[in-house]
């Protein structure tokens, strides 16, 4: 099953694997930067490396296996599950989304 995730920019999916952690790469659809900008670069954008984050991200939940969330501009960081739907629900948690981003709001 492919889940489809909406999250801000300076939100960050990550899985923990066997053999250490895969920062997703996102795709982004919005900016109102005036200039491109590398969106995988946490030092010039947030002023964090991706080693930081992942030292952040074995102190919560002992770094088991499953998927994270890492708020980079905020310097957050939250374990979801083993599932991927678990990241939507945990970004909802936070007051991100709605459950169908589809749908209008009147």
């Amino acid at each position: 099953m492919n889940t489809i995730v909406y999250h801000p920019d300076y939100y960050r999916i990550i899985e923990r694997v066997s053999n250490g952690w895969l920062f997703k790469k996102g795709e982004l659809f919005h900016t109102t930067l005036p200039f491109a900008v590398d969106m995988s670069d946490f030092e010039l954008l947030y002023g964090i490396s991706k080693q930081q984050v992942a030292v952040e991200l074995c102190k919560i939940n002992s770094g088991k296996a499953g998927y994270y969330l890492a708020d980079l501009r905020n310097k957050k960081y939250y374990y979801c599950g083993t599932e991927p739907v678990e990241v939507k629900g945990k970004l909802l948690d936070l007051g991100i989304g709605r459950e169908d981003p589809t749908i209008a709001i009147n």
